[in-house]
C-alpha cells in the first residue's frame, strides 16, 4: 500500500491561512465595521460664564425732519442735494406762495384798519363821557335853581333826561370799543395766521444735519404735509435691533454691546442698549431693542444696513460647564455620550445658561470633573466601541 507524504511546499501553502487568519481577524476588528470609533474627550469644568446675547439689526435715524409745506404748493426751488451737510437756520427749499404775498399785503391793510377803528371807539368813549359829565353837571345846577324858584321843573327833568341820553352814549361808546378790540384780535390772528403759512413756504434745516432725500423738484406740486426735503442728526444713529425671545429675558436698558456692520465686518463698534420695547414680534418671535452708538461711526453707516449685535450680560459666578460641541439629542432628550468600559453610553443633561464662547452651564446630570465625549469620528450610538485619541483629524480642539 502506498503511504502519502507531504511536500514541503504543501505544508508551506496548508500553512500559510492559519498564520494569516489572525492577521486578517485584527485588522477586520480594528479597521473593520467592528473598529472601534476614535474620539475625543473633555471634563466639565467649575468655570464663570460670560453670557451674551446675538442679534440682527438696521441702522435707522433716530429723529427724521421732513420738510415740506402744510397746504399745497408749488415748488419754486430746492438748494440742496442728498449728502450735504446742512447747518441750523440754513434755507434749504422755497415754495411758490402764489397770492400770498398780496394777501399779506390785503391783511396788513385790515390791521391798520382795525387800529384805528380802535382808536376812534377810544375817542368816542372819551367824548361820550366828557358829555355825560356835562350834562351830569346841568342836572344838579338846574335842581339848585327849582329850589331857588328861579328854574321850572319841566326844565329840571329835561335836563335829567339828557343825562340818561349821554349815560346811553357812554354805554354805546364803549360796546363799540369792545368790538373794535375783538375785530382788532381777529384781524391780527388772520394776518398771523397767514404769515405762518408764508414762513412755512421756506424750507429752513431745524437742525444741523444731513440731506438723506430729496423728494421733490422745482416745477413740481406738492400737497400738503407732503416731503420735499427730509434732513437726518447723523449724531443721533442708532440701531433698530432684534433678539430671539429665548433667552432674551436678561435684556434691559444700559447693557453694552457690540456692533459690526455688514459693509465693515472686521470692525467693531461699541454700543449700549438705550431701551427695550414694550411689545415684541408675535410672528418673528423675537424680542425688538434699540441700540445706540457710543460714539458716531465715522464713515457714517448707510441708513438701513445690516447690523450685527452682540450684548453681553452679567457674568455668572463659577458654574459647571461643558463645551456646547459635547451636548447631543437623542428624540427629546438633551445629554452627552460618555466612555463606560471603552463603550459609549447616553447620559440626560439639564443645562443653564450659555455664551458665546461655546460654553453651556450644566445644571444636573453629570459629577464634577465628569469625563464626556466632545468629538466622535462617526455619529455616536449606544454601545459603540470607542477609542480615545489627542485629536481628531480636521478637528480643532476647543
Amino acid at each position: 500500500m502506498l503511504q502519502f507524504t507531504p511536500s514541503r511546499r504543501l505544508l508551506a501553502l496548508l500553512a500559510a491561512p492559519a498564520l494569516l487568519l489572525p492577521a486578517f481577524v485584527w485588522l477586520f476588528l480594528r479597521a473593520g465595521p467592528l473598529a472601534p470609533s476614535l474620539v475625543t474627550e473633555t471634563t466639565v469644568e467649575s468655570r464663570p460664564l460670560h453670557p451674551a446675547l446675538f442679534g440682527i439689526g438696521t441702522v435707522e435715524a433716530r429723529y427724521t425732519y421732513r420738510l415740506g409745506p402744510t397746504v399745497a404748493a408749488r415748488v419754486r426751488r430746492v438748494e440742496v442735494d442728498v449728502g450735504d451737510r446742512v447747518t441750523v437756520g440754513q434755507l434749504l427749499g422755497e415754495m411758490d406762495p402764489v397770492d400770498l404775498d398780496a394777501r399779506l399785503a390785503a391783511e396788513d391793510a385790515a390791521l391798520r384798519r382795525a387800529e384805528s377803528g380802535v382808536i376812534a371807539a377810544r375817542a368816542q368813549i372819551d367824548d361820550a363821557q366828557a358829555r355825560r359829565a356835562f350834562a351830569t353837571a346841568q342836572v344838579r345846577r338846574y335842581e339848585q335853581l327849582l329850589l331857588a324858584r328861579t328854574a321850572s321843573e319841566d326844565t329840571v327833568e329835561a335836563k335829567r333826561q339828557e343825562a340818561q341820553v349821554t349815560e346811553a352814549g357812554v354805554a354805546l361808546a364803549q360796546a363799540n370799543l369792545e368790538s373794535a378790540e375783538q375785530d382788532l384780535v381777529r384781524v391780527r390772528a388772520e394776518r398771523e395766521a397767514l404769515a405762518r403759512q408764508r414762513a412755512n413756504l421756506r424750507l429752513v434745516a431745524p437742525v444741523a444735519g444731513l440731506v438723506v432725500s430729496r423728494e421733490a423738484e422745482p416745477g413740481s406740486t406738492v400737497v400738503a404735509g407732503q416731503s420735499v426735503i427730509e434732513v437726518i442728526d447723523p449724531a443721533q444713529l442708532w440701531v433698530d435691533a432684534r433678539f430671539d425671545q429665548l433667552g432674551a429675558g436678561a435684556l434691559h436698558a444700559g447693557l453694552p454691546a457690540r456692533l459690526r456692520l455688514r459693509s465693515r465686518p472686521l470692525d467693531v463698534f461699541d454700543g449700549v442698549v438705550e431701551r427695550v420695547e414694550p411689545r415684541a414680534d408675535a410672528v418673528t418671535e423675537e424680542l425688538l431693542a434699540k441700540i445706540v452708538f457710543s460714539a458716531p461711526a465715522d464713515p457714517l453707516p448707510s441708513l438701513g444696513e445690516m447690523v450685527e449685535i452682540e450684548v453681553g450680560l452679567a457674568a455668572t459666578a463659577p458654574v459647571a460647564a461643558l463645551p456646547n460641541a459635547a451636548l447631543h439629542r437623542q428624540g427629546e432628550t438633551l445629554g452627552v455620550w460618555r466612555r463606560v468600559e471603552e463603550r459609549t453610553e447616553f447620559t440626560p443633561v439639564t443645562i443653564g445658561v450659555r455664551d458665546l464662547d461655546g460654553w453651556v452651564e450644566i445644571r444636573s446630570g453629570l459629577a464634577p470633573d465628569a469625563t464626556v465625549i466632545l468629538h466622535s469620528q462617526e455619529p455616536p450610538r449606544s454601545g459603540r466601541r470607542v477609542q480615545v485619541v489627542e485629536q481628531l483629524p480636521g478637528v480643532t480642539a476647543p
